[in-house]
């Protein structure tokens, strides 16, 4: 993040996070925050500063989000006003705890197979960055949910989707952060913005050619009755037959905005969440015997799991909240206020005014979590959460426009890492720390190296 006028114009700023939790130190509600030399935001990291704005439903800050309009259109992430509304109201139900259920079925085989990956390669006794298998795992998961994908698993066409999305959020970070990329007519002539709408076409192909073959699936009567059949639906069956009130369809446009917004949102902040989480086990190995004790309880001698386990995984649970208070996946996100806010000090800002809130620094403010940098699952019981500020943990945002996602998330984490703990045990490799680097999500500069030493628990494999 390019702080003020800095000379130093290296792009990925890695040890950024940390700064700003330092700063936070200093100053407890707020700070501005440049992007360039132009570009000012107040940065925002208390929870009752943060209720003030996320409480409503202000509009994403343009300056930021419309980089996104190039490649995921205008899908949730970035409408607002009644168009939002309109959208997030039809594609409720897509996240329904019915159309929920046989996702499960999907996260069990998807993680079997990055699993059986990893024998392979924990065979050879020495680690490995488990970043980019869990990224082919949770976009395999994403469009087996979305598309209703066979279970054959990625082809050669999906795997140049996963590079070209790959590819794209690391061009959007470093596009926000450097402000000589912020002109579009600029930005188009330039190789980096070449590169990134080369990679646009990719993923917007790829998304045409999936709702070109599902609509023409839908013509013809036999393949129609095979969808009836089927055990579930999928988000794109959802997508294509929702109707707002007067009967009218989301248009082609609409349809492939919403698509690519859940495939951008769906994939890389699982697989943020889950790769940083395994990461935490292997830092605090009694947490993760914990967690293996309860799930192998829970699973007993079957080999998958099932709905009504995920209910159960109490202490895995407590443990991926805490590592998403830790590492949330999405660190900074950004709003435009459409009216002024008043703060609880009695400070205020206008009515346009940009706001970044810090997740990152939120989650490791210290005068809301006592000892904000030690790991403690314990923080998540019900006792102490009826007691914290509702806006101290927001890794799913918070508000009108929170993250139409969350439960989809966070059963894919259950069930990945519960399946993960059984089948190996995780420890560091303390030549390969990982450095922390925000890139819409939050990654490592160098990966996430762990060591697997696999574990036969007689759990059916």
């Amino acid at each position: 993040m390019s702080f003020g006028c800095e000379k130093d114009n290296k792009i990925q700023k890695t040890g950024s996070l940390d700064k700003v939790v330092s700063w936070a130190h200093q100053f407890p509600y707020a700070h501005p925050l440049w992007l360039g030399q132009f570009l000012g935001f107040l940065n925002i990291y208390e929870p009752d500063y943060v209720k003030a704005v996320y409480s409503r439903g202000d509009p994403k800050a343009a300056d930021v989000y419309d980089f996104f309009l190039q490649w995921i259109g205008k899908g949730l992430l970035v409408l607002h006003g009644p168009k939002w509304y309109e959208h997030r109201k039809l594609l409720t139900p897509g996240f329904h705890y019915d159309v929920l259920k046989p996702y499960v079925a999907v996260f069990n085989n998807s993680t079997h197979a990055m699993l059986d990956k990893w024998e392979e390669k924990a065979r050879e006794d020495k680690s490995f960055d488990i970043f980019c298998d869990v990224g082919h795992m949770a976009l395999d998961s994403l469009m087996k949910c979305t598309f209703g994908k066979g279970n054959s698993g990625l082809s050669h066409r999906d795997n140049s989707y996963y590079l070209a999305v790959s590819d794209l959020t690391l061009l959007m970070q470093q596009r926000i952060e450097s402000f000589q990329y912020h002109n579009d007519f600029i930005y188009w002539l330039t190789p980096h913005g070449r590169r990134f709408l080369r990679a646009c076409q990719e993923a917007h192909d790829h998304t045409d050619q999936v709702i070109r073959e599902r609509k023409a699936a839908l013509q013809d009567e036999k393949e129609q009755e095979k969808i009836q059949n089927r055990r579930h639906l999928d988000f794109l069956d959802i997508l294509l037959g929702a109707r707002d009130e007067s009967g009218i369809k989301l248009s082609d446009a609409d349809l492939r905005a919403e698509v690519d917004t859940f495939m951008f949102e769906g994939h890389d902040t699982t697989t943020s969440g889950i790769s940083w989480f395994l990461y935490c086990m292997a830092l605090y190995p009694e947490h993760q015997s914990r967690c293996r004790e309860e799930v192998c309880e829970i699973l007993g001698d079957r080999d998958s799991f099932q709905w009504d386990d995920l209910g159960k995984m109490t202490y895995l649970t407590m443990c991926i909240k805490e590592s998403l208070r830790l590492y949330p996946p999405v660190p900074q996100v950004y709003r435009q206020l459409s009216k002024p806010v008043n703060f609880v000090d009695g400070r205020s800002l206008p009515a346009g005014s940009l706001i970044s809130l810090h997740i990152y620094a939120l989650h490791r403010n210290s005068s809301v979590w006592p000892d904000s940098e030690v790991f403690d699952p314990l923080r998540f019981t019900p006792e102490n959460v009826a007691t914290r500020h509702p806006f101290a943990f927001m890794p799913f945002s918070a508000g009108p426009r929170n993250c139409i996602g969350q439960q989809f998330a966070m059963n894919e984490m259950k069930v990945v890492t519960a399946l993960c703990l059984l089948r190996f045990e995780f420890t560091l490799d303390p030549l390969q720390p990982p450095i922390k680097m925000p890139q819409l999500i939050l990654r490592s500069k160098n990966g996430i190296h762990l060591r697997l030493k696999p574990l036969h628990l007689g759990s059916g494999k």
